[in-house]
């Protein structure tokens, strides 16, 4: 979960924004509340923060010097501004100073779940550059040269086939992508290029593996090791294995015994 400060000296705006917009449905969750800019700052100073929500116009600190302040830092802290004034001029000042978005007041449902939406995807893509980076650093010089490309991407690749390997039964897309640190859709392109072969394919393989191993115990009924490779309906667990080994769970057995 990204970590979000709203700041805004009304309360029962920042109340709202608390409490009625689903955040952590997105991936976010508010770690605290700020009434103006000076507040939100001593906050920064002591907590990590990775999004500040803020209202431009409020006593003893606006927005517009919040921005600044973490701009002039080099704070990696992303800021969105919400408010009720529709000034360009405000608008210009919080692009200057790196604001990604300016949402006005009253605050649109819609708007917000885009907004932020499109803000988690692009931290996402940041993290996983930067898990990217860390990593082949430790682990990738070849005659004294930087090698990103084969080290890193390949423990990458074995990192995600060993985690579908033993959670082949509720592996997820999303849950690899959060082990990697991955965008999903990143993620998907990647291990598509780096195997050639489609992640649910590969999982699909696993399971199907699994599956026939499963099926050399005459013990386990057909219905059970659907269940125990993840497949709710035997009917589809049929229908998959069939189109992978040829032949039915039954017919596989009866072949093999």
């Amino acid at each position: 979960m990204y970590k979000i400060m709203i700041v805004d000296d009304e309360y029962e705006i920042r109340n709202g924004l608390c409490n009625y917009f689903p955040w952590n449905e997105i991936g976010f969750e508010v770690a605290i509340q700020a009434e103006n800019g000076k507040q939100a700052l001593e906050y920064l100073q002591k907590y990590h923060i990775d999004i500040i929500l803020c209202d431009i116009m409020m006593p003893t600190m606006t927005g517009i010097e919040l921005a600044k302040k973490i701009y002039d830092e080099k704070w990696q802290v992303k800021i969105i501004f919400l408010s009720g004034y529709r000034d360009f001029e405000y608008a210009q000042q919080a692009l200057s100073y790196g604001v990604k978005s300016y949402i006005v007041k009253p605050t649109k449902y819609d708007e917000l779940f885009k907004t932020f939406s499109n803000l988690k995807t692009e931290l996402d893509l940041e993290h996983s550059e930067k898990f990217n980076n860390e990593n082949s650093k430790t682990d990738c010089v070849r005659n004294g040269e930087t090698d990103i490309s084969l080290n890193f991407h390949d423990k990458i690749i074995s990192t995600i086939k060993s985690h579908v390997k033993k959670h082949y039964k509720d592996v997820t897309l999303e849950n690899i992508a959060e082990l990697v640190h991955m965008n999903p859709y990143y993620l998907s392109k990647f291990f598509k290029q780096k195997t050639g072969q489609n992640f649910s394919d590969y999982v699909i393989t696993v399971k199907m593996k699994k599956a026939a191993e499963l099926l050399d115990d005459i013990n386990y009924k057909t219905y059970e090791i659907s269940d125990m490779v993840g497949y709710s309906s035997p009917k589809n667990f049929t229908r998959t294995f069939k189109k992978y080994f040829g032949m039915s769970p039954r017919e596989y057995r009866n072949s093999n015994n």
